[in-house]
């Protein structure tokens, strides 16, 4: 009970610091940048939208969770699209209205998979597998943002490109060798070693217990090897196209209010807004990610103060804000047609009941 309350009260107070954040926005902005800008300003970004561009970042938006559903469907097999896109609605809305939204998240997944007739064992794989491949692409994204930077030639001196290819190639080895882990035996076994290594180079009193790191890896391996063997590339390709659509996006907010920067900056500000949402002090990053990305816009990239905190506040919206009341319809649907369905088995078992006597 004390644990209950300990939740709903650091939810609270979560869910009224990104309420505060995003009030605060200019302010916020200002203290960064120097640069003034209101609400009002902000407003006006806002009235400029015409519905085409409204109904452009809606199919964009529309497309970004649909093409996630393959990543759900290559994790999980036998479930469908529809179902992938009811269960990620779902999770989505949970997720950010909670700080620590993940275990809400999973309980919510294994109510639903096992209403639809999974068992726990490919719940818990298709978990791992959705798990990683959301972590290893998210620590790709800053590396790809700084790629394009350097390729457009916007390092301001050679010391910042050196440090900057050194950064991006560093994250990229990283990933890979995870990847390699996952996917080969022998891969694993060699890294289990190296980090046996590294863990008894630590004092004994902060050591984990023998071969735990590298026992922790086999595990993980073992129980998502089948599926990253025989789905990696439905699982690649699903997440780079709900990445790409999320970029396209984020083009779209920054055209739209006046403040796009150039195409090799758009992914740099999209890789930062997607990392800036790992930071759990608010539900999804929720006001911290818009501060960041409207920092970016205009302390590095030179836009107009009001365009890029519309822009910031507008990607927030398409990202975070409509996913609350799409996930609460999602969730609505899954529960009418559950008791509908239980309705239904009910009347057919008194039915049968009814013949058999």
């Amino acid at each position: 009970m004390k644990k209950n309350w300990l939740r709903v009260v650091l939810s609270a107070l979560s869910l009224a610091l990104a309420v505060a954040l995003v009030v605060y926005l200019p302010q916020i902005v200002h203290s960064l940048t120097g640069a003034k800008v209101s609400w009002h300003e902000i407003g006006h970004e806002f009235g400029r939208l015409s519905w085409q561009t409204i109904l452009l970042m809606s199919v964009l938006w529309l497309g970004s969770l649909w093409a996630y559903t393959y990543v759900m469907t290559s994790a999980l097999p036998g479930l469908s699209n529809l179902q992938a896109l009811t269960l990620n609605a779902g999770g989505s809305a949970v997720s950010n209205l909670l700080p620590f939204g993940g275990a809400a998240g999973v309980a919510l997944t294994f109510g639903m998979t096992r209403g639809w007739g999974f068992t726990n064992r490919p719940i818990v794989v298709y978990t791992l597998v959705t798990g990683i491949w959301n972590s290893l692409f998210r620590f790709l994204l800053p590396a790809v943002g700084i790629a394009c930077l350097l390729l457009a030639g916007k390092a301001t001196n050679p010391t910042v490109a050196k440090a900057g290819w050194v950064g991006a190639v560093s994250m990229i080895v990283l990933v890979a060798i995870v990847a390699a882990a996952l996917y080969w035996d022998r891969a694993a076994a060699l890294l289990g070693r190296a980090l046996d290594g590294l863990i008894r180079v630590l004092p004994r009193r902060f050591r984990p217990a023998e071969h735990a790191a590298s026992g922790a890896i086999d595990r993980l391996r073992q129980d998502t090897a089948d599926v990253i063997h025989r789905r990696w590339a439905g699982l690649s390709l699903g997440m780079i196209s709900f990445l790409a659509l999320q970029c396209l996006i984020m083009a779209a907010c920054l055209v739209a209010t006046g403040s796009y920067p150039g195409a090799a900056e758009t992914v740099a500000v999209f890789a930062l807004s997607r990392v800036l949402t790992s930071v759990l002090v608010t539900p999804s990053g929720a006001g911290i990610m818009e501060g960041g990305v409207a920092t970016l816009l205009i302390g590095a990239f030179g836009q107009p103060a009001s365009g890029a905190t519309a822009a910031a506040v507008l990607f927030g919206f398409w990202t975070y804000t409509i996913e609350i009341p799409w996930g609460a319809l999602a969730l609505g649907a899954w529960s009418l047609l559950r008791k509908r369905e239980s309705a239904a088995a009910q009347s057919a078992s008194t039915l049968t009941r009814a013949q058999a006597t």
